[in-house]
């Protein structure tokens, strides 16, 4: 456990030398919070609705930073320590490259974890957002999108032969899924025919699972949602695991 604090306090620090999460992990969630709120305010999401627009969106906003950690940032350093030979180098020391790469996604799910609570201290301190839904099934639903979206990015990371190849693949995946899923643009203002093909998208579907759950919507508003996260989470994660490349 210490050689884990350790490593992980390395990777910390090597993290903030680069601004890139900062930016992209939590300033960006926070900017969205704040222009939604200036554009629409307590204004409700739609004639009749108990809640606001700012409320309905966040916990697409929340979802920012763990697609910019788990689909980019995750597996560009994976595949950028395999082309280093630093994963390689781990494996005939004392520690392990699987406690390296621990330590990355501990330090990406910090970076979410923070992001969510500065949107909610923001969104409520602010613009009065309240949380409709129960604390824990919100929670909960969070702990699962961010595992579902880490396994992509181990995916990704864990088989391309080298960081340019696993940089397209996470740019293929990133701007599609942070544009068209809700994130920054909201799915309600989207027109049907786009609606359909974010559909696709499985943050589309993490956000709607986070976006009933902060809402205390009825279970049936859940449930596929929430199987295809889990779906995801188990195949992406087994075949990551499975086929990982070490060198």
């Amino acid at each position: 456990m210490n050689k884990f604090f350790i490593t992980l306090r390395t990777q910390i620090k090597l993290s903030f030398r680069g601004m890139d999460m900062i930016i992209f992990a939590i300033c960006m969630p926070v900017v969205m919070v704040v222009l939604l709120g200036i554009i629409y305010g307590v204004k409700p999401a739609y004639d009749g609705a108990t809640y606001s627009f700012l409320e309905q969106s966040f916990g697409a906003i929340s979802t920012i930073a763990i697609c910019a950690g788990g689909v980019m940032g995750l597996p560009l350093v994976i595949s950028d320590y395999r082309q280093k030979k630093i994963l390689k180098r781990f494996q005939v020391t004392p520690s392990s490259p699987t406690l390296l790469l621990a330590a990355q996604v501990a330090i990406y799910m910090i970076y979410s974890i923070i992001a969510l609570v500065l949107v909610y201290l923001v969104s409520a301190l602010f613009f009065g957002v309240n949380l409709q839904g129960s604390l824990l099934p919100f929670l909960g639903s969070f702990l699962l999108v961010m595992l579902s979206m880490f396994s992509i990015g181990m995916l990704v990371g864990g088989l391309s032969p080298n960081m340019k190849t696993a940089s397209i693949l996470a740019s293929v995946l990133y701007f599609p899924m942070l544009i068209f899923s809700g994130a920054t643009l909201p799915y309600e203002v989207m027109p049907t025919s786009l609606q359909k093909i974010a559909d696709v998208l499985p943050l589309t579907q993490g956000i709607k699972l986070l976006k009933a759950t902060s809402l205390g919507l009825p279970v049936e508003n859940v449930l596929f949602p929430l199987i295809i996260m889990v779906i995801i989470a188990i195949i992406c994660g087994g075949i990551s695991i499975r086929f990982f490349k070490w060198e």
